[in-house]
C-alpha cells in the first residue's frame, strides 16, 4: 500500500539514497565543475553538464531503484520534499550552489517536485512503472539532450540533434517497459522536449506530458514494477 508504515530498511534504504543524491550533486559535480573549468570550459558549460549528470545518476538512477526496495511511498514523499526545499533555499537566501545552480531559474526544484509527483502517482495507481516511465524520460531522456546540446553548441539551447538523441533512448526504453504506448509515450516525450513555453520548462511538460499519454493508451502491467 502506497501509505503503508515503512519498514525499517526501508529507512536504511531512503537514507542510502538521500546520502547517493547528495554525493552526486555536493561531491562528484563540485570535482566536475573544478576539472572542467581546469580544462578551459567556461562556467554556464561546467554547469549545465552538472546538471545533466544529476539528472541521470540522482534521478534516473533513484527512479529505477525505488520499485526495487519500497513498498511504502511516505519516505520517498519525505525524501522528496527534503530535497526540493533544500534545492530552494539557495536560491531565496541568494547564495546558490554555483557548481549546479543558476540564478536565472529553479529549474531543479521544479524537477524534483514532477520526480515525487509521477513516483506517488505510479505508486496511487499500482503500477510504477507509470511514474518511472516518464521520470526516465526527464531525467535520463532529458540528460543524454542536454549532454549532447552542450556538446555541441557549448551553451542551453535548443536543438533537433538533443531531441533525436533523446529519442533514440526514450522510445526504446518506454517499448521495453510499457509496449507500444511506452514507445509513443517516448517519442511524444522526445517532441514536447523541444517546445519552449514561457512560465513551464520542460521539467514539468516532459513527464506531464508522457504521464497523460501512457493512461490515455492501452498497456500491460510490468510486474518488476508492481
Amino acid at each position: 500500500m502506497p501509505l503503508s508504515t515503512p519498514t525499517p530498511t526501508e529507512f536504511i534504504y531512503v537514507t542510502a539514497l538521500f546520502g547517493w543524491v547528495l554525493f552526486v550533486s555536493h561531491y562528484l559535480c563540485k570535482r566536475v565543475y573544478n576539472a572542467l573549468l581546469n580544462r578551459g570550459y567556461e562556467h554556464h558549460v561546467a554547469v549545465y553538464y552538472n546538471r545533466k549528470i544529476i539528472h541521470i545518476l540522482a534521478g534516473g538512477l533513484v527512479s529505477v531503484l525505488v520499485p526495487l526496495l519500497f513498498k511504502s511511498f511516505i519516505l520517498i514523499a519525505v525524501l522528496v520534499a527534503v530535497l526540493a526545499i533544500g534545492n530552494y533555499l539557495p536560491h531565496r537566501s541568494g547564495k546558490i550552489w554555483y557548481w549546479y545552480q543558476v540564478k536565472e531559474n529553479m529549474y531543479e526544484v521544479h524537477f524534483i517536485i514532477m520526480w515525487g509527483l509521477m513516483m506517488g502517482l505510479g505508486f496511487l495507481l499500482g503500477n510504477l512503472a507509470i511514474g518511472v516511465l516518464p521520470i526516465l524520460f526527464m531525467s535520463v531522456g532529458d540528460g543524454i539532450t542536454g549532454i549532447v546540446r552542450n556538446m555541441i553548441y557549448q551553451r542551453r539551447t535548443k536543438s533537433w540533434w538533443g531531441n533525436l538523441a533523446m529519442a533514440l533512448f526514450c522510445i526504446p526504453t518506454g517499448f521495453l517497459l510499457l509496449g507500444v504506448s511506452g514507445a509513443v509515450a517516448g517519442a511524444a516525450a522526445s517532441i514536447i522536449e523541444k517546445l519552449e513555453f514561457r512560465w513551464v520548462d520542460d521539467n514539468i511538460t516532459v513527464p506531464l506530458v508522457s504521464f497523460i499519454t501512457l493512461i490515455s493508451l492501452p498497456m500491460g502491467v510490468v510486474p518488476f514494477f508492481v
